[in-house]
């Protein structure tokens, strides 16, 4: 269905994988044999499609548009290798992951490695703004994952504290997409705002989404084990809804399992979820969400990407991995 979706921009979607085979080549095997695990891993392309997809929205797709959003999947493809490590993770997209095949110094550094030619690429493009936007970006990216590191097994999380995190892990980097694309297609301030706006909108009903099929989606579907989040002591949303409308012993039961990063306990606490309808509030925040991409998308001209863009933000929200 994805693939359908983003049939209007596949053309340049090969092209970004083009530059990316290329950019990641180098002489020393063992980042070549990791590199090309994770990209290669079945990854949605969600990000540079959303670049993409705003700078077909304000202007034409040109090589730099190319290069802009294989520099936007390497820094999070970067994330993901050094979020495994950290996370002890074992298995995504269905498949093993870089550091449980390779270990975890490897993924590391190379980790570092493909983060480091994503700024190499970037002043070949040589520009300061944009130069700007990116390290600011990346800066937020690890400031996320410090402050979601500092807030494991911590169940008294609140619900502004939790969207500091995803705003700063997650959204941030969509929403780049958005100010990337109008500094390179040089539309006007307000325009590049709206589409920040958009790209954050977008990256906020991602996380949201992952949060819900976390408890909720099937392992084939989604592509790691369900309940990872609760093993790894992660506070998200559901679990904070759940807490906050469950009794004393529910949320008791919740609290305890997070401290303890308990999946034992995942079945109850499925249950309970499903006792506070802790998982159909966080849909209906989803709901508002999509209303809010069709408000900002309202203040651009009608196209063929608007309506592409419209569609990928009800995939976002009714996918199942």
């Amino acid at each position: 269905m994805l693939s359908t979706i983003l049939s209007p921009i596949s053309n340049d979607l090969n092209e970004v994988n083009n530059v990316i085979r290329k950019s990641l080549f180098s002489e020393i095997p063992i980042v070549n044999q990791i590199s090309n695990h994770i990209i290669n891993s079945g990854g949605k392309r969600m990000r540079p499609s959303i670049y993409l997809l705003f700078a077909r929205l304000t202007g034409e797709i040109t090589p730099n548009h190319h290069a802009m959003a294989a520099i936007i999947e390497f820094i999070h493809t970067a994330t993901l290798l050094h979020d495994d490590v950290v996370d002890q993770s074992t298995q995504r997209r269905s498949k093993k992951t870089a550091n449980a095949i390779f270990g975890n110094s490897s993924s590391v550094l190379v980790g570092d490695f493909i983060y480091s030619r994503s700024f190499q690429m970037m002043t070949q493009i040589n520009n300061m703004a944009i130069m700007k936007i990116l390290a600011d970006t990346t800066n937020a990216i690890s400031e996320g994952e410090i402050l979601q590191l500092l807030n494991t097994k911590n169940p008294d999380l609140s619900e502004s504290q939790y969207f500091q995190v995803i705003n700063f892990k997650t959204a941030k980097l969509f929403e780049s997409c958005g100010s990337l694309a109008g500094v390179l297609n040089e539309i006007n301030y307000e325009k590049q705002a709206d589409l920040s706006r958009l790209g954050n909108i977008f990256g906020i009903m991602f996380q949201l989404t992952d949060d819900i099929l976390d408890y909720s989606g099937k392992e084939i579907e989604i592509g790691k084990n369900v309940g990872d989040d609760l093993a790894e002591g992660k506070v998200t949303l559901p679990l904070i809804y759940a807490m906050k409308n469950g009794t004393h012993n529910q949320s008791k039961l919740i609290k305890d399992a997070i401290k303890m990063g308990d999946i034992n306990r995942l079945p109850d606490i499925i249950q309970v979820l499903s006792d506070t309808n802790a998982i159909a509030t966080v849909q209906k925040h989803l709901a508002f969400k999509v209303v809010e991409v069709n408000e900002v998308l309202g203040k651009f001209d009608d196209s063929e990407t608007k309506s592409t863009l419209n569609a990928l933000a009800h995939y976002i929200v009714e996918r199942k991995g």
